[in-house]
């Protein structure tokens, strides 16, 4: 019987559900099925797009969607959602607003639910959107759950983060507090028929020139590929973008309508001058580890506590009972189960 990762690489859509579920779900055989897709995958760029609740995260990831359709690339979106309090399961507001490419070979809709992780992802996201890309997607968006100010482990799974601001939040850009503010690539101003955009719009510039910047003689120097120079010459015309090869991006500022779509071609183009400069820059090798790194530690660190559980095993559950009924507390009970492990 063939494993489900030769028919996810086969392009079985199926197969692909049926591993996405089992990875949300923990099953033990996921893990080796994750093993032999990963081979075959880190070829396609992820975007995360993240920001405050109600500011149209949805409605743009749509028009990205259709956007890269009429390239004719096929788009795999990662949607989490908050967790249902009654079944546990994700609310499924984003398929709502994505249901117009729900007959649409070249997409594929996934709803994560967060089941009570924080950082605006699901435990699963990373692996779910690696199993797009062995199906071969072209294109993988990652939209996490509107959650605030920390919201910013996407920046820790996405190449390229754009984060959504609207006009109308009264402190709008304090609205998003420091940590979302500095993961950003691109920063959408979405809702831009609305009053205010403008004051937004400045709030932010202001914000962006206060990030430390490579000195102006330190740029003329690094000169830089052709592609990357190309990629942002034709995102700076559209999209006001800048970036040098080996010395830094500065995260363009766009405005967009996303239920009409105004905007949106500006947003990819700034997408994909990041891109260039990332393929081509330091920062793009340093990201890379760092994000490689950290699954390395979120791997190893599920593994390590699902196992030290399994080996505790009825001494694990007597800590567990202790605690529930009120007896110990949890730190002094991860001290016990640590040391039982440790042999002291």
């Amino acid at each position: 019987m063939a494993k489900l990762a030769d028919k996810i690489l086969a392009g079985d859509r199926r197969a692909a559900a049926r591993l996405m579920r089992d990875l949300d779900d923990r099953m033990p055989a996921a893990v080796g099925e994750m093993a032999r897709l990963y081979p075959h995958t880190g070829k396609v760029p992820w975007v995360g797009v993240t920001g405050n609740p109600g500011s149209g995260k949805s409605t743009l990831v749509d028009q990205l969607i259709a956007k890269y359709r009429e390239r004719g690339k096929k788009v795999g979106v990662v949607a989490v959602d908050p967790t249902s309090p009654f079944s546990g399961g994700a609310i499924l507001g984003d398929r709502i607003r994505m249901q117009r490419h729900g007959l649409d070979d070249g997409v594929f809709v996934r709803s994560l639910a967060t089941r009570g992780h924080l950082g605006g992802l699901s435990r699963s996201t990373r692996d779910v959107a690696r199993v797009l890309d062995a199906l071969g997607m072209d294109e993988v968006l990652i939209e996490t759950v509107g959650v605030g100010q920390d919201e910013v482990e996407v920046s820790r799974v996405a190449e390229t983060c754009v984060v959504v601001v609207v006009p109308g939040l009264g402190d709008d850009v304090q609205a998003l507090k420091a940590g979302v503010l500095e993961i950003a690539d691109v920063f959408v101003v979405n809702k831009a028929d609305r009053p205010g955009v403008d004051r937004v719009v400045r709030e932010l510039e202001m914000l962006v020139s206060l990030r430390p910047r490579a000195d102006e003689e330190e740029k003329m120097h690094h000169g830089g590929s052709q592609a990357v120079a190309e990629a942002v010459a034709v995102a700076g015309a559209v999209a006001g973008a800048e970036a040098v090869a080996g010395a830094e991006w500065v995260p363009p500022i766009l405005t967009t309508v996303s239920t009409d779509g105004t905007g949106v071609d500006a947003l990819v183009a700034a997408i994909d001058a990041h891109r260039a400069f990332l393929s081509t820059s330091d920062a793009g090798r340093r990201r890379r580890e760092v994000q490689r790194e950290a699954e390395l530690r979120e791997v190893f660190r599920a593994r390590v506590v699902d196992a030290a559980i399994e080996r505790l095993g009825d001494a694990w559950r007597a800590l567990a009972a202790e605690v529930n009924a009120g007896r110990l507390d949890p730190y002094s009970a991860t001290e016990q189960a640590v040391a039982r492990l440790l042999g002291d």
